[in-house]
């Protein structure tokens, strides 16, 4: 026991004075973290504070393994996976605390975390089973798979709570103290040690990183105490009872973790790159709230305290007690979510919303079907009036009041012709146009290659008919198969004029449409009044 807490105190003394040294480095090289609108601070400040959990950590198994004749100290012996494990810490530190310097992209960085799970890997960290509720799983040939990912979970939950002064290094050391307690409990002397001298760097640290801080972790130092929680856990699991020692990290680090896997689900919902950094988690949700960053942080240590706490009594339950607990725990996650308003937008109305629109652009709905095949009639249309009588079809199949397309002579060599109008409206019923509020009026370019060949132009009263909210999405379908058949015959007008006649009803192209199936009479105004002055 005293060796162990000899190596904390040496732990916790070298970073106590190791790290404003390295702060006024950091200053001296560039290593500054500058304010902006995504980060709380309000002056630069040195990011590289990881340099000094990670020399304190180092120097502090070094300095026991060397002038510490015990046998605890004993334990420490330097094989060929403690190689890898290191190997593994000091590859993914060493990319974050280049990216502390110079910015790198989330793609190289996250290609680095692979690698240093990689190497620990290869050293023997492995996950290969794990028991859970009395029931064993195997992970064969997925084994790497699961070790990876365990590894980068835990490297981006450490990263993405550190958004608040002192707040990833003391949720780090609160994880270290139960963790190193559990394994005092279960005599394993060796992980005890790793974990007191983890914990004494990080707490040193602490000192300096506690608001107002004057230096942060950085990407180097959030990396490295990630990495080395995943890693210390999966040794301890091994050595002794299978997943005991890896619920508890994943317990008492729920915080971070909760938040690394809801962040991507978040940005991927609004439309956002899943790893741009951004302003929407629980701290910053904190913030929002009119909480200050002290007490933003203290709130987020008392629930990272009650975790860890509950997750040593965890490992202890039996397998009914640790059900109810997780089912405990689900509802009190949903119940946070809903009270931070992380995703007040999610709503029974939105999903079915999202669902409708998923099976309508899926074409499970026959109605979207039966507009495929209506886009497919326009697209093969051989003349101009076929044309205009299948835009009929359609537009009277998505409830339009009005239509018209107005052709433009310079696109079809010259020629002029007069402007198609429909007015009729849902159901065959002629319906007034209104003019308020609930009235929607587009007028649509017809543009292809950087010609313009005609304008369509639609009336649509909202709310009128059960396909309402899909009307925008399916004037740009058809606006798409305008486009593409008026381009064809355009060009077909220019080498063959006869096509663009309809030789069915010549003596009246403009009042009458063939679509192949049915003769359509068009009102058209111009006609109607000529008729009327000839009846004078």
């Amino acid at each position: 026991m005293s060796t162990i807490l000899a190596i904390f105190a040496i732990s916790l003394v070298l970073s106590l004075v190791l790290t404003p040294l390295l702060a006024r480095l950091g200053l001296k090289l560039g290593a500054v973290d500058s304010p902006d609108e995504r980060k709380v601070h309000t002056r630069p400040t040195a990011r590289c504070g990881g340099m000094a959990i990670v020399l304190s950590f180092l120097l502090s198994l070094a300095i026991v393994s060397l002038f510490f004749k015990t046998s605890v100290s004993d334990l420490l012996v330097f094989d060929r996976q403690t190689a890898f494990m290191l190997l593994g810490a000091l590859i993914v530190f060493g990319i974050g605390l280049v990216d502390d310097f110079h910015r790198l992209g989330s793609t190289i960085k996250f290609l680095f975390q692979i690698l240093g799970s990689t190497m620990a890997f290869f050293g023997g960290l492995q996950i290969g089973q794990v028991s859970i509720l009395d029931l064993n799983l195997h992970f064969g040939i997925m084994s790497y798979l699961v070790t990876v990912f365990w590894f980068v979970l835990f490297i981006n939950a450490v990263n993405l709570i550190d958004g608040l002064d002192g707040l990833a290094a003391g949720i780090t050391f609160f994880a270290c103290f139960f963790m190193g307690l559990f394994a005092l409990l279960k005599q394993d002397l060796l992980m005890a040690i790793f974990f007191a001298a983890l914990g004494g760097a990080t707490l040193g640290f602490l000192r300096y990183n506690f608001n107002p801080a004057t230096i942060f972790l950085g990407d180097g130092g959030s990396y490295f105490l990630g990495y080395s929680i995943a890693a210390l856990s999966i040794i301890g699991s091994i050595k002794s009872q299978m997943g005991s020692l890896m619920l508890i990290p994943l317990v008492g680090l729920g915080v971070p973790l909760f938040d690394t896997i809801l962040s991507p689900i978040r940005r991927f919902i609004m439309g956002s790159d899943l790893f741009n950094p951004d302003k929407s988690h629980i701290h910053h949700r904190l913030i929002e709230m009119g909480l200050s960053t002290r007490k933003a942080v203290w709130i987020i240590y008392g629930i990272s305290v009650a975790l860890c706490a509950f997750s040593l009594l965890l490992v202890n339950l039996h397998d009914e007690q640790v059900g109810l607990f997780l089912i405990v725990l689900a509802v009190a996650s949903v119940v946070v979510i809903r009270k931070l308003h992380y995703f007040d937008y999610i709503t029974s109305e939105k999903i079915f919303g999202w669902l409708k629109d998923l099976t309508d652009e899926a074409g499970i709905k026959r109605d979207r079907r039966t507009f495929l095949s209506m886009q497919m009639q326009v697209a093969a249309s051989q003349n101009l009036y076929q044309l205009w009588g299948r835009v009929i079809q359609t537009a009277g199949k998505i409830h339009l009041n009005a239509v018209s397309i107005e052709l433009h002579p310079e696109a079809f060599g010259g020629i002029l012709f007069p402007t198609f109008t429909w007015e009729n409206g849902a159901q065959g019923k002629d319906i007034p146009i209104e003019n308020g509020n609930r009235s929607l009026r587009m007028a649509v370019p017809i543009v292809s290659n950087g010609a313009t060949f005609a304008t369509l132009r639609l009336t649509k009263s909202i709310g009128q008919g059960d396909d309402a909210r899909f009307v925008l999405r399916r004037v740009e379908h058809l606006r798409r198969t305008i486009t593409g058949t008026v381009e064809k015959l355009a060009a077909l007008s220019v080498t063959c004029p006869e096509a663009l006649e309809n030789r069915r009803y010549p003596d009246n192209p403009t009042a009458a449409a063939w679509d192949g199936h049915e003769r359509r009479h068009i009102p058209n105004p111009a006609s109607q009044i000529s008729r009327k002055e000839r009846n004078r």
